[in-house]
């Protein structure tokens, strides 16, 4: 995890300390099951709760001789608890706890991910319900193609943000899964009832059938999750980018007072913020591949998961994390320049009201590919001409004036059309 990109909460998550109380969570409840089965005793039981404890650096300085993370860890609780310890870890194997920890682990991420996502559909609400009206140029190809609003365009970000909002709701229940099952996942040195009850402790499903491990798909599933949501960031980062171009300027991340855009241009205000969310969105996808190929494991277990999962899990996580805070804080400060948007929209003489002409010609009886010839004649006079203005040319072209009245030929520039319809957007998402 990188401290330039991790927020203290996802990061005490992921921390060390975090781990491996997650181990000693699991540990602790495996045991309690055992002694409400009466395999235990009460005695036992209340002398590891209340001294079962740990050292980061004593487990390491154990690991660092046994070369295995969870007998150094097993090591140090012991030193803590006594005589108590030979009842810990009772028929469980490693994958028992470091499986059903990082489950704990991925749960409350995922959490986090919720709070943060719902933060950022708030704000892409309130500023759609700000913007339904503002008009602004909708483009494909990046070119100029008809009137838009920009709370429209706000409107389809959040129903993708909604939509992630479901795939996380999905992803907290499918993560939090635990197994108590032993070694290979037989249950022959443990009875599934401990799996039960721990695993209710805990507050996880047990899984339904467990090898030695998990089944990997389930965290392959969490990374190309954080990583879909990490795309439609993406989306909306890039489009405030292009949107914040010079040549456009019809929005604007926030410039902080006192910020500097530039070591050599002093005039320089850059959409960093949304370009550094376009850049983590990158990183999240290559973890994607990663996660894939953890899948497949030797039969019923091996560690080639482990190293990646070591590094993907905890990156993965904090990297959604800030990038979700980040996007939430460029949609509250972003500057909208409504008069820029009209200035573009009606660029030489109103050319994106083409269609608008097109249909009213046919209207008249004039066959759709003469119309066609015609509006385009007159667009394409007006397109990158200095002073080129298609309204004009309409409104001296005989082939137009003696179909079109100047009323009718005046509301094919209204913008009223383009925004009739749509109240059915507002209203499926609540604006």
């Amino acid at each position: 995890m990188i401290e330039r990109y991790t927020l203290p909460e996802m990061g005490a998550v992921w921390s060390e300390q975090a781990k491996f109380q997650s181990w000693l969570d699991v540990e602790i409840a495996a045991t309690e099951a055992n002694c409400r089965l009466g395999r235990v005793p009460q005695e036992a039981l209340d002398t590891i709760k209340a001294k079962a404890s740990f050292e980061v650096e004593r487990i390491l300085e154990i690991e660092a001789e046994v070369r295995h993370d969870v007998i150094a860890f097993l090591t140090n609780v012991n030193e803590h608890v006594g005589d108590a310890g030979r009842h810990i870890h009772v028929g469980m194997t490693s994958s028992d706890v470091l499986d059903t920890g990082v489950a704990l682990q991925l749960k409350r991420s995922v959490a986090l991910l919720r709070t943060e996502l719902d933060a950022l559909a708030d704000a892409l609400r309130e500023l759609a319900q700000a913007h339904k009206g503002t008009e602004m140029i909708g483009r494909s190809h990046a070119i100029h193609g008809e009137p838009i609003t920009f709370g429209f365009k706000v409107a389809g970000w959040l129903a993708e943000t909604e939509r992630n909002r479901i795939r996380l709701e999905r992803l907290e229940q499918d993560v939090a899964v635990g197994q108590v099952s032993g070694a290979m996942g037989t249950y022959a040195n443990t009875d599934p009832q401990v799996e039960a009850i721990a695993c209710e402790i805990l507050g996880l499903t047990p899984d339904t059938a467990s090898t030695q491990v998990i089944s990997r798909d389930r965290h392959a599933d969490y990374v190309q999750t954080l990583a879909l949501v990490g795309a439609s960031l993406e989306r909306f980062s890039t489009e405030i980018r292009n949107l914040q171009r010079t040549d456009v300027l019809e929005v604007e991340e926030n410039f902080a007072k006192g910020q500097k855009g530039s070591s050599a241009m002093p005039h320089k205000r850059n959409p960093i913020r949304s370009e550094r969310i376009s850049g983590l969105a990158r990183v999240l996808r290559s973890y994607t591949i990663a996660a894939l190929e953890n899948v497949a494991l030797w039969h019923e277990r091996d560690i080639s998961h482990s190293s990646t999962e070591r590094m993907m899990l905890p990156d993965c996580s904090v990297t959604l994390h800030f990038m979700l805070r980040e996007m939430t804080s460029v949609v509250k400060g972003l500057g909208i320049y409504p008069e820029n948007m009209r200035r573009n929209m009606n660029v030489y003489g109103g050319v994106v009201f083409s269609q608008r002409v097109l249909l009213a010609l046919v209207g008249t009886g004039m066959s759709r590919e003469e119309a066609y010839r015609v509006v385009q004649r007159n667009a394409h006079t007006a397109w990158n001409t200095a002073g080129g203005d298609f309204r004009a040319n309409l409104e001296s072209d005989g082939d137009v004036t003696s179909r079109l009245s100047a009323e009718e030929l005046a509301d094919c520039f209204s913008t009223a059309l383009h925004q009739e319809n749509l109240g059915v957007i507002w209203e499926r998402l609540g604006i």
